[in-house]
């Protein structure tokens, strides 16, 4: 039989609606990253998972298999426990800046392999590049330095190119292909690299809502289960959140502005929801850690946190006094009328902060560190015909009317305070 009939065959098992068994898993996956099998093929076999789907059995080889692709990293001999986070995305997502030096001071080890921001949803290395001098690119060498230092004790990098590199290659293929929306190939793609950089222990945030990847309530909590099911089965103690994002987390959107908001959480102040989601989460990746006894709450507000942030900033070549970058260029977009802020839609804050350069069409393009959106009242929140509403930032003057356009869509004002929906919805497996 021929390499290229056996790529055939196991695409046709799963058009047909069979279960892959674990030999055609291995092989196809092994011989994809190696170039046997054509990236026709492959996207031809996403196609079939996407509308075939993949039994639990499947899901965890087929992860097994991308883990396999590549190198597997070990951080076992840490002295003290280790536990990342993973979140699927949203608009003002900031929550990993804080977070990670917050878990470090509460005595775990932060291993956070993160990614930058494709269209509306920002990444959380771009925002750490607004910092100057900040590497996202750092030596395994480094990393297990700055884990292992208690004055650390976490780590905001890029994964390197050896970590599960059948993801990476399937990864482009689905972008261009119509089969991004499979859960069996979102959730295998997330754990395979959470898998891989060694974590012993994950949390999930899994956005809901209009800003987010999954807009349904019930899509997000099949990849939640699926995630937490993965991890488990790998020895990885795992659990999710299914978390709100209707409206952006915080006040900003953008780079270099969520930077000085997480700056502002780990002060001791910032937005409320920034701070309850933090905590929230901190204490899910405490308890993961086998970490007792410590409020994650009372770490932040006695200074520790921040503490850990100089110093993980300057551990990768930052400078945590440093100014960061302003826009060229701000506008501010007002009330025309007096009454309630109703409704902010996070996605129209997304699409604005990604026209006016917070965010990138293709990977690869750059984007502007200063750009983004401000927001100065939130859903619930009075304001009187002409106070401020959003202002915008832009080192680009004529991407304004475009991204006011793209906000004026996405609020109204209204007499009566919309009732407060819950930030956490529920929570998965642990």
């Amino acid at each position: 039989m021929t390499q290229a009939h056996s790529a055939v065959s196991v695409i046709a098992t799963k058009r047909d609606g069979a279960a892959l068994d674990d030999e055609q898993i291995d092989w196809v996956v092994d011989a994809f990253t190696r170039g046997v099998v054509a990236d026709e093929q492959m996207s031809a076999l996403a196609m079939a998972i996407l509308l075939r789907g993949m039994n639990r059995r499947e899901l965890a080889r087929w992860t097994a298999a991308m883990i396999a692709s590549g190198q597997r990293m070990d951080f076992t001999d840490l002295p003290r426990p280790t536990v990342d986070k993973h979140s699927t995305g949203g608009v003002g997502d900031k929550i990993t800046l804080p977070l990670a030096p917050l878990v470090a001071a509460c005595g775990a080890a932060v291993p956070q392999l993160s990614g930058r921001g494709l269209g509306h949803t920002g990444g959380t290395l771009d925002k750490l590049e607004s910092i100057p001098g900040w590497q996202a690119d750092i030596s395994a060498t480094r990393m297990r330095a700055a884990l292992a230092d208690p004055a650390i004790g976490a780590v905001i990098c890029a994964a390197g190119a050896d970590l599960a590199p059948a993801d990476k290659r399937l990864y482009a293929l689905r972008d261009v292909t119509g089969t991004v929306e499979s859960v069996p190939l979102i959730a295998s793609s997330i754990m395979s690299k959470k898998i891989a950089e060694g974590t012993g222990a994950l949390v999930l945030d899994v956005k809901v809502g209009s800003g987010a990847f999954m807009k349904d309530l019930g899509d997000a909590a099949e990849l939640a289960a699926a995630m937490v099911e993965l991890g488990t089965d790998a020895g990885v103690h795992t659990v999710a959140l299914l978390t709100a994002m209707d409206t952006p987390l915080g006040r900003t959107a953008g780079n270099a502005l969520e930077v000085a908001e997480s700056i502002e959480v780990l002060a001791g102040g910032g937005p409320s929801d920034v701070v309850e989601l933090t905590v929230a989460l901190a204490r899910e990746m405490v308890a993961q850690a086998g970490i007792r006894d410590i409020d994650p709450a009372q770490v932040l507000a006695g200074g520790r946190a921040m503490d850990h942030w100089r110093a993980m900033i300057a551990a990768q070549g930052g400078d945590p006094a440093a100014p960061l970058p302003r826009a060229r260029h701000t506008e501010t977009v007002v009330a025309a009328e007096s009454g309630v802020l109703t409704r902010l839609d996070a996605l129209a804050v997304g699409l604005a902060a990604w026209r006016l350069g917070a965010g990138r069409a293709r990977q690869g393009d750059p984007v502007q560190y200063g750009a983004g959106v401000e927001m100065h009242r939130k859903p619930g929140e009075s304001v009187e015909r002409g106070q401020p509403l959003f202002t915008v930032h832009t080192d680009t003057d004529s991407a304004i009317p475009a991204a006011v356009e793209a906000l004026r869509t996405g609020y109204e004002i209204g007499t009566v305070a919309p009732p407060a929906g819950p930030l956490i919805i529920d929570r998965i497996g642990g």
